[in-house]
This record gives C-alpha cells, structure tokens and sequence, in this order.
C-alpha cells in the first residue's frame, strides 16, 4: 500500500509496480512555472482586467467591473464576443508561437503515458501544453477546453485553429499595445458554417 501521502509515498507506490492506471487532475500551479499567470491570484487575470479597454457596452463594462469573470461569461459572449477575444489575444497568438513550453509536471505526466501507466488526464488549464508532449488526444480531457482547438459556439462547428489564430491576429486590437500590425478597431469573426461571430477557442 501507500506508505506516505506525500510525493515520495507515491513515487514509491508507483515504482513498486502493482500502479497499473493514473489519472491526473491538474490546474494553475502545474503551468504557473512557464510563465502562464492565473486567472484568480493577485497580477492574474480577473484582478487586472480593465474592461475600458475592451470593445463593450457600458452595461457589459459594468457586469466586468462587478465581476470580472464576466468577461469570459455566455451572457457577455451571446452577444459580443470582442471582450473574450481582445483578452484572450496574446494568449491565443502565445500558444500558437509556443511562447510557453511543458514544465516539469507536464513532462511527469508523459513519462507516466511513455510507461503505459497513463489512463486520463483531466485539466483545468486551457494553455494547451499537455497536446505538444505527443500524449494520444483521447486520453486528454481539456475540463475548460483548450487554445489547442476553436470552434463555434452558436453551432459547434470547428474551426481550423491555424485560421483561427490567423483572424485573431488580423482582426481582434491589441489591448496591451504590443504588436504594432494588430488593427485599430475589432471585427467579427464568423464561423465557416452559420456565419455567426461566435468562434473561440474550445
């Protein structure tokens, strides 16, 4: 049995051999240390939101302001998606640069795959970095989706993530005033099958 409930304990549970199938639920803290900010801690995302930045209407800046997990909310996204793309922007174009690369528990997480012991792994993190390590995409569970794919989420269509990427880069705005070729002003991006601007990363 389990020796310890520590991180020893069950490395030494694992190395006995008896382990057969581990499933994995991991969050924030296994990509923190790539450099990838959470959404919920101080200098995250919630707390520097600045909602009169993104293209919105005094009432859904209002709802950001109350709450600024509105920001990625249905309610606010049913009706405009610019306030989730103009934030999610870096983090979408970041991805698809590989800005951010698997951490230490990532790889952990391969070895477990390599040595036929992995059964699942379910995440809560939507960065993507579980897909570059090669871990067969079925046994990946991507809780709050993923940067990794985009569809729509009027119809739920797909959506080439590569073409994805290229729209967001040519018509969401910077709201961070790093990239000098991003356009002044947001424009829709609609989906290849209802044509509605609904298109995110899923």
């Amino acid at each position: 049995g389990l020796k310890s409930l520590d991180l020893s304990g069950i490395a030494d549970m694992i190395k006995t051999g008896k382990v057969k199938n581990i499933a994995f639920l991991t969050g924030a803290g296994v990509s923190v240390a790539a450099g990838i900010p959470d959404f919920r801690s101080a200098g995250g995302m919630y707390d520097t939101l600045r909602p009169d930045l993104l293209t919105a209407t005094e009432r859904q800046r209002m709802m950001m302001k109350m709450d600024p997990t509105a920001v990625v909310s249905w309610e606010v996204f049913k009706d405009n998606a610019f306030p989730y793309l103009e934030l999610r922007r870096p983090f979408i174009l970041g991805t698809a640069e590989r800005k951010w690369k698997p951490t230490l528990a990532h790889w952990f997480i391969k070895v477990c795959d390599d040595k036929k012991l992995l059964r699942r792994l379910y995440t809560q993190n939507i960065d993507g970095l579980d897909y570059p390590l090669g871990i067969d995409d079925e046994k990946i569970v991507p809780v709050h989706g993923t940067m990794g794919k985009a569809s729509c989420e009027f119809c739920g269509a797909g959506y080439p993530i590569d073409k994805f990427r290229e729209e967001v880069e040519a018509k969401i705005k910077d709201i961070y005033k790093t990239d000098r070729k991003a356009p002044k002003e947001s424009t829709n991006i609609p989906c290849l099958e209802c044509r509605k601007p609904g298109v995110k990363p899923s």
